[in-house]
């Protein structure tokens, strides 16, 4: 096992880069699933679209991003983390010019879908990619450059379209080229996706697939120009070890425990649930119209929910500068707490809306600023918390040989729980926002004893020893060195 005085003292420039660049696919993820967020109502009235449709419409993505990140696992063990990544930019690219070119819903929602398939790989490759490159000592920082990434695209998303729409004098007006401003809003993302295809051409393939494909020489090179290793050789024959503990990877590795899949696997599966289940994307995908419904004119909404994207990078940044100092399980659960309060203040507020016609919920003060207080809290305790921390818990707790496989079931389960929230809060709106915000302070509640009571801690911990991980000790917070 590695010592301290065997990890490169500095964090070479290299990693950084490569981390970085594989982060893009990030990027892509958050600004194609917040996209739409300023061209729901747009959309809705130039196809004519009732509550459900709209809501599958927005959540149709999420079908493709559950199936993208199903597969991605086994595409990255046979072909490589890079190839995968390409794909992904391509199934961005593609979605980008389709949904702006969409002439009705249904086509609408299948470049959705195709982008969604997009995401769903990129969610599974990115943090995989990064937790194989990055030293032990620095992989908490660099993997939560993947949520740092994903609320860069969140903000840019609404930036543009608060940009777009602005210059247009609104969402449904007719921009350049005779093409509405909400149709913009979509093409726009082929800019960032070809990118991310070039950079990615760029990559080193990840080491530890390279020595599972016999490629030591090459798995060498990586690991001493990119990630610093100063012993290449005592890494390979760690690495070599902890893959022939099992044989060829499968699905069936999964399998074993009492409920039919290993305990550790059952963990990142959670992990994922209640990171959607909180309901943090209905801030995201809703938000413009959830503050036109209590007051807020177009632009003033679109501000309000860039604004609250802002918020969200800082409190990113604020993660990556604790989660290696702090460790992860600590922040988990202040940031449970944290959720559940500002949540719970979010379900009050609503409580004392009125009623429009129409369906529309007014606040009158101070209500109205206590529900933007509340969800602005909500906001900073995910994006310090939870946000990044389970991409970086994903992409290390699962030990080698089953990393990739384990990844994309549990990535596959996040995106079914956000397109089961995404789908159904605007019928949970009708019957109450109090009901809505109450279930997810209720979901918040709930992770904090799952933390408290099963999640391991993994700082500083190499992924070869992550076989040894003693879950039942995971109440003490500790992990042995």
């Amino acid at each position: 096992m590695s010592t301290t005085e065997e990890r490169p003292a500095k964090l070479n420039p290299k990693v950084v880069g490569i981390s970085i660049a594989a982060a893009v696919g990030g990027f892509l993820f958050g600004f194609d699933t917040s996209v739409i967020n300023g061209a729901v109502s747009a959309l809705s009235d130039e196809f004519s679209l009732g509550a459900g449709l709209t809501g599958f419409a927005v959540s149709s993505a999420l079908i493709g991003c559950a199936v993208g990140a199903w597969f991605a696992g086994g595409l990255a063990n046979r072909f490589g983390r890079v190839p995968v990544m390409v794909v992904a930019a391509i199934l961005f690219l593609i979605s980008a010019i389709g949904s702006g070119l969409a002439f009705g819903v249904w086509d609408l929602i299948v470049w959705r879908v195709i982008g969604g398939l997009g995401v769903g790989t990129a969610s599974v490759i990115a943090p995989a990619y990064i937790a194989e490159v990055a030293p032990a000592r620095y992989r908490g920082r660099l993997g939560s450059l993947q949520q740092l990434a994903i609320v860069l695209g969140i903000f840019t998303a609404l930036l543009s379209n608060a940009v777009l729409a602005n210059t247009a004098g609104g969402a449904a007006e007719s921009l350049w080229l005779g093409k509405d401003a909400w149709r913009w809003m979509f093409m726009i993302e082929a800019i960032p996706a070809a990118v991310y295809g070039l950079m990615a051409l760029k990559l080193p393939e990840s080491p530890r697939f390279l020595v599972s494909r016999d490629k030591r020489d090459e798995a060498s090179r990586v690991l001493y120009d990119f990630t610093g290793e100063l012993d290449v050789n005592l890494k390979i024959q760690q690495i070599q070890k902890s893959l022939e503990r099992e044989e060829d990877e499968s699905f069936r590795d999964l399998l074993g425990g009492r409920f039919g899949l290993k305990p550790i696997v059952w963990i990142g599966i959670l992990l994922s649930l209640f990171q959607q289940l909180v309901g943090i994307n209905v801030i995201f995908y809703y938000s413009t119209t959830l503050w036109q419904s209590v007051g807020f004119d177009e632009s003033q909404a679109l501000l309000t929910s860039t604004i609250t994207s802002v918020m969200n990078i800082l409190a990113t940044v604020i993660a990556i500068l604790l989660v290696d100092k702090v460790g992860r399980r600590v922040m988990l659960l202040v940031g449970s707490a944290g959720m559940t309060l500002s949540l719970g203040l979010m379900a009050v507020a609503f409580s004392f809306g009125q009623v429009a016609e129409g369906g529309a919920v007014t606040l009158d003060q101070p209500w109205s600023t206590l529900a933007l207080v509340g969800a602005n809290a909500f906001v900073m305790f995910f994006g310090t918390t939870w946000g990044p921390l389970v991409w970086v818990l994903l992409g290390e707790i699962f030990p080698n040989r089953i990393r990739a496989s384990a990844l994309a079931v549990a990535a596959a389960a996040q995106w079914a729980a956000n397109f089961a929230i995404s789908t159904t809060f605007p019928a949970l709106s009708e019957i109450g926002l109090t009901f809505a915000y109450g279930l997810y302070a209720a979901f918040a509640l709930i992770s904090f004893l799952f933390v408290f009571l099963r999640v391991p801690e993994t700082k500083d911990r190499e992924l070869e020893d992550m076989d040894d991980l003693e879950l039942g000790r995971a109440k003490k917070g500790t992990a042995r060195s």
